[in-house]
C-alpha cells in the first residue's frame, strides 16, 4: 500500500530526489542531521563507566522526533543515512529513539542518487554496523573529553571566551604557526646565474650556465656564485673561451600519465588551486552535486559520494567513460584497458568509490543551463578529472643540448608537447604542468661550434617555504595521516571562527591568538599537539572501525596521557577562600567562579580590563603629562594622561605604507572593529578618510585615489563614478503609508542632516560578506534568490521546502543581513 515503507535520510533535498525515485509505495523523511548529541553544558561522558556517552535528544530536533516517530508507525522503516562513521551513527541514533531492532536489515547505504543505485540498494538493507557507530562514538567522546577540559583552561588563560582546541585542530593550527616561524627565521641567500645566448651554424639558442670546472652552479641548498664579483669574474672568463663547442645533444620521449580521479582532499586541494574555494565551499557544493539536482528528466544525483579517500571506480563508470573518451576527445585518447589506480595510504577506507561524476555521458555543457555558476564550475572540475583519469598519457618531446668551452658548461632544455593526451580534458595550469612549457629549440648538431654573442648576469635571493593555503594544508595533514576526509574543511571552519587564523588571499596565517595559543599547548599540553601521536589516534580509531580494537581501550589510550599533563597545569585559586576557580557561565555570558559556591560567592569577570601603561614620552601637545598605552575597544592607543584637560591621541594601528589619499598628511592604517573585522583608515585626527577593504598600490585613471584590493575593484574615493561603495548622501524614498500616498517627513526631521550610515539600500555584493551570520539553511536560501536570481518556486523545489517556508527563510536571512550590515557600517563609521 501507498507509504508501506518510511525511508530517513538526513537532508530534506536528498529527501526529495529520493522520493522521486521510489514512487509509490515509500515515504521519505529527513532527520535533518544529527537528531541525538552529548549535552550541551554537560561533560556527558562517565569516565568511571568505561567512558559511557549520555546521548540527549538535541533541542531543536525534538519536534523532528516526534515527526518521525508518527511517521513509523505501522510501517517498515528504512534508514539511509551518509554512507560513513557519522552517517551511521546518526542512523544509530534514529534506530534507537524509534526503538527499532538495530539487528535488523533496515540501514540502507546510496553511495550515488541515481534511480538505480536507489532502487538495488532499497532492496539489499543490512543491519546496523556497530563497528563504524562505536568509531564514531570513540571520535566524539574523545574530542568532547578534551574540549570539555582544555577549551576552559584556555579561556582562563588567556582571558577570552569562546577559545577551543582539539586534536586535529591544534596540530593544524601547530603547522601554521611553524611555517610562520619558519618564514619569519628565514634568511635570504643571494646567488647568481648567467644566461648565455649562442648561435651555431646559423641557428641562435639561450642555455643557462650549468657547471664551472665541473662543479654545479646549484647542489641542493649550496650556491657556487654568491655574489655580484664572483659572478662578473665567471662572465669575463666565459667572454674570453675561444671555442665553445655543442658536446652532446640528447633527445628522449617522456611520457606524463593522469592522475587518478578526485578523494575528498584532493577535490578540496584542486577547488583551491583552479577556483580559488576555501574546503567548506567546496563540501558545500559537492552535497548539492551529490544528493540530486533538477533535471528535465528527473531529479539525479550527479556526483558520488564527496567522502572519501578512495581512488577506486566502478567497472559499471569504466564502462561507461570508456564510451564517452573517443566521442568527446576522438579515439587516439582512448587507452587500450582501463587505467587502475592504487590508494597511496595504507589506511584508507575502500568502502566507497573515488569522487566521479554518476554518468559520465553527462558532460557539463549538456548541463549548464540546469546547475548554478558554482555547482557547474566544480562539476566540470569533477567531470573532466574522472574522464581525464581514464585517458592516455601527454608525450613531450624533450631536448638537451650541452654547450662546453673553457671548463664551462651551458645547457639548453627544450620541452615541446608531441601529443596532448589526457591533457586534452584536464587542461594545462599554473602547478599543474605549466612548468612543462614549450621551449623550442632549433635542429643543433652535436660536435658543431658554438660562437658566445651575449652573456647576462642575474641577481637571485632565495625565499621562505609558502603559507599554506587551504590546499596545502589538507595534503599536508593527509600525508602525515591526520585527520580524515569529513574533518579537514570543519577544522579550517573552526580554526578561521576561533581567530586562530586569517586569510590573505588563498593563503593562510595564523593570527597572534593562535600562536599564543599553540605556544601555551606545547608547553603545557604536548600530546595534544603531537604529530606521531595524533596519527596513530586516526590508526586506532580505524581499528575500531575494523572490529580490531574496543573503542572504550582507544580513548583511554589518549585520555589517560591527557589527564596527567593537565593534572601538572597549575590552578588559578580563590583569592577570598583558596579553592580552585572554574570558568561558568551565566546568561550574561561566560565568568571566572570560585568552586567553593555557595559557601563561597567570589566571582571575578573573564575579560579583565588591561591597566594604562606609561611608554616613556612627554606629551608633546602639553609638554606637561606623560603618555601612556591604553586599551579601547578598537585595540590600543596612545594618549594624554591629562585628558580632558588635554586631548592629545595618537594611532598605534599597524600602518599599511601608504599616504592618505584625501589628506595627504597622514597614512592609512588597519583598524579592527569590535567584532573583529578589519578596516582601514587615515591616522591624521582632522582626517574622515575611511574604507572597508584594503588599498591597492594602483591609482584610479579618473581620479588618482587609490584603488581598492577586492574582487569588484573600484575607487576610495566617493566623489568618483568609480566608487566601490554604495553613495550614502543619497536619500531614502519616502515611505508609503497604509492608504498608498507618501508620508511626508516631520519638519524636525527634514530639518536634521541626514547622517553617515543614510543611504540607497545595500545590494547583495553588500550582503553576501555577512553571510556567517544567517543560518545554513537561511543563508543557502538567500543565495539562490539573491545571487543566482532562482524563483520561490524553484528554490523549493529544489531544496524539498514549501513556498511559503522559502519565504520565510528568504525574509529572515535578508532581515540578518541587512542588520549585520548596517552594525558593520556604523562601527566603522562611529569609529
Amino acid at each position: 500500500m501507498p507509504g508501506s515503507t518510511l525511508v530517513i535520510v538526513e537532508s530534506p533535498a536528498k529527501a526529495k530526489s529520493i522520493a522521486k525515485m521510489l514512487g509509490q509505495g515509500f515515504e521519505v523523511r529527513a532527520s535533518k542531521g544529527h537528531v541525538a548529541d552529548l549535552p550541551e553544558r554537560d561533560l556527558g561522558v562517565d569516565v568511571e563507566a568505561d567512558f559511557a556517552p549520555q546521548y540527549e535528544i538535541k533541542k531543536d530536533k525534538k519536534p523532528v522526533v516526534d515527526e518521525l516517530k508518527r511517521a513509523a508507525k505501522g510501517k517498515r522503516v528504512l534508514i539511509a543515512t551518509d554512507p560513513d562513521r557519522e552517517g551511521e551513527a546518526i542512523g544509530w541514533h534514529v534506530a534507537r529513539l524509534l526503538e527499532l531492532d538495530q539487528s535488523a536489515p533496515l540501514r540502507v547505504e546510496f553511495h550515488e542518487i541515481t534511480p538505480k543505485v536507489v532502487r538495488e540498494a532499497v532492496a539489499k538493507p543490512r543491519p546496523i554496523d556497530q563497528a563504524l557507530v562505536d568509531a564514531q562514538q570513540a571520535r566524539r567522546v574523545l574530542d568532547r573529553l578534551v574540549g570539555y577540559k582544555l577549551s576552559p583552561v584556555l579561556s582562563m588563560e588567556f582571558r577570552r571566551r569562546a577559545l577551543s582546541a582539539g586534536r586535529v585542530q591544534s596540530v593544524a593550527l601547530r603547522l601554521l604557526v611553524e611555517r610562520e616561524q619558519e618564514i619569519e627565521a628565514f634568511v635570504p641567500q643571494e646567488y647568481w646565474t648567467l644566461e648565455a645566448n649562442f648561435e651555431s651554424e646559423a641557428a641562435r639558442f639561450k642555455a643557462q650556465l650549468y657547471s664551472v670546472d665541473g662543479e654545479r652552479l646549484q647542489a641542493g641548498d649550496k650556491f657556487l656564485i654568491t655574489d655580484e664579483v664572483k659572478a662578473q669574474s665567471v662572465a669575463r672568463r666565459a667572454r674570453a673561451v675561444e671555442r665553445y663547442a655543442i658536446t652532446k645533444v640528447e633527445r628522449k620521449e617522456r611520457r606524463r600519465s593522469p592522475a587518478p580521479p578526485f578523494t575528498t582532499s584532493t577535490l578540496q586541494q584542486a577547488a583551491s588551486g583552479r577556483l580559488g574555494w576555501t574546503a567548506s565551499r567546496t563540501m558545500r557544493v559537492a552535497q548539492r552535486l551529490y544528493e540530486g539536482v533538477d533535471l528535465p528528466e528527473g531529479t539525479v544525483g550527479l556526483i558520488t559520494y564527496m567522502r572519501t579517500d578512495s581512488v577506486r571506480v566502478s567497472q559499471e563508470a569504466l564502462n561507461e567513460v570508456r564510451k564517452v573518451i573517443p566521442k568527446e576527445f576522438g579515439p587516439g585518447y582512448l587507452p587500450e584497458k582501463p587505467n587502475f589506480y592504487a590508494t597511496k595510504k595504507a589506511n584508507a577506507q575502500d568502502a566507497h568509490e573515488a569522487i566521479r561524476p554518476t554518468y559520465p555521458s553527462r558532460t557539463p555543457s549538456s548541463l549548464r543551463a540546469h546547475l548554478s555558476d558554482e555547482e557547474y564550475r566544480l562539476y566540470e572540475l569533477i567531470w573532466r578529472r574522472f574522464v581525464a583519469s581514464q585517458m592516455v598519457p601527454a608525450i613531450f618531446d624533450q631536448t638537451t643540448v650541452t654547450v662546453e668551452g673553457g671548463g664551462l658548461n651551458f645547457r639548453a632544455v627544450g620541452s615541446v608537447l608531441k601529443f596532448e593526451g589526457f591533457l586534452k580534458a584536464w587542461g594545462r595550469e599554473e602547478g599543474e604542468g605549466a612548468d612543462e612549457a614549450e621551449n623550442i629549440l632549433p635542429a643543433l648538431r652535436e660536435g658543431a661550434e658554438a660562437r658566445l654573442l651575449e652573456l647576462a648576469t642575474e641577481q637571485h635571493f632565495t625565499e621562505p617555504p609558502p603559507r599554506y593555503t587551504d590546499a596545502s594544508l589538507i595534503k599536508t595533514l593527509e600525508e602525515m595521516g591526520i585527520g580524515r576526509p569529513s574533518t579537514y574543511a570543519p577544522t579550517l571552519e573552526t580554526l578561521e571562527k576561533r581567530a586562530y587564523l586569517e586569510r590573505q588571499g588563498k593563503s593562510l596565517r595564523p593570527t597572534q591568538l593562535g600562536r599564543d595559543v599553540v605556544g601555551y599547548l606545547l608547553k603545557s599540553f604536548p600530546g595534544v599537539v603531537a604529530y606521531e601521536f595524533t596519527a596513530r589516534m586516526e590508526e586506532r580509531l580505524d581499528a575500531v572501525e575494523d572490529g580490531k580494537a574496543q573503542w572504550p581501550k582507544v580513548v583511554r589510550e589518549f585520555y589517560e596521557p591527557f589527564l596527567e599533563e593537565f593534572a601538572r597545569v597549575p590552578q588559578k585559586t580563590c583569592p577570598k577562600c583558596g579553592r580552585p576557580m572554574e570558568l561558568k557561565v551565566s546568561r550574561f555570558g561566560q565568568f571566572l567562579g570560585c568552586t567553593g559556591y555557595p559557601e563561597c560567592k567570589y566571582t571575578e569577570p573573564l575579560v579583565q580590563k588591561r591597566e594604562a601603561e606609561p611608554i616613556g614620552e612627554t606629551c608633546p601637545k602639553c609638554g606637561q603629562h606623560e603618555l601612556v598605552r591604553k586599551y579601547g575597544r578598537y585595540g590600543s592607543f596612545i594618549a594624554c594622561t591629562g585628558y580632558p584637560g588635554c586631548d592629545y591621541t595618537r594611532d598605534e594601528s599597524p600602518s599599511t605604507g601608504l599616504e592618505c589619499p584625501k589628506c595627504h598628511a597622514g597614512e592609512v592604517v588597519q583598524k579592527i572593529s569590535k567584532r573583529g573585522k578589519p578596516y582601514y583608515r587615515c591616522n591624521n585626527k582632522g582626517c574622515d578618510f575611511l574604507v572597508f577593504d584594503a588599498l591597492a598600490d594602483t591609482l584610479c585613471p579618473v581620479c588618482g585615489w587609490n584603488e581598492l584590493k577586492r574582487k569588484r575593484g573600484g575607487c576610495a574615493n566617493p566623489s568618483c563614478e568609480r566608487y566601490a561603495y554604495p553613495d550614502l548622501d543619497r536619500e531614502k524614498p519616502a515611505r508609503s503609508t497604509a492608504r498608498g500616498k507618501a508620508k511626508a517627513p516631520a519638519k524636525k526631521a527634514a530639518s536634521k542632516p541626514r547622517g553617515k550610515t543614510a543611504g540607497k539600500p545595500a545590494t547583495w555584493a553588500d550582503l553576501e560578506p555577512f553571510l556567517g551570520a544567517v543560518s545554513s539553511p537561511d543563508a543557502e536560501v538567500a543565495r539562490r534568490i539573491e545571487e543566482h536570481k532562482q524563483s520561490v518556486a524553484e528554490v523549493a523545489r529544489a531544496l524539498g521546502l514549501s513556498e511559503a517556508d522559502v519565504q520565510a527563510a528568504h525574509k529572515r536571512a535578508m532581515f540578518k543581513l541587512r542588520m549585520a550590515y548596517g552594525r558593520a557600517r556604523k562601527e566603522a563609521v562611529s569609529a
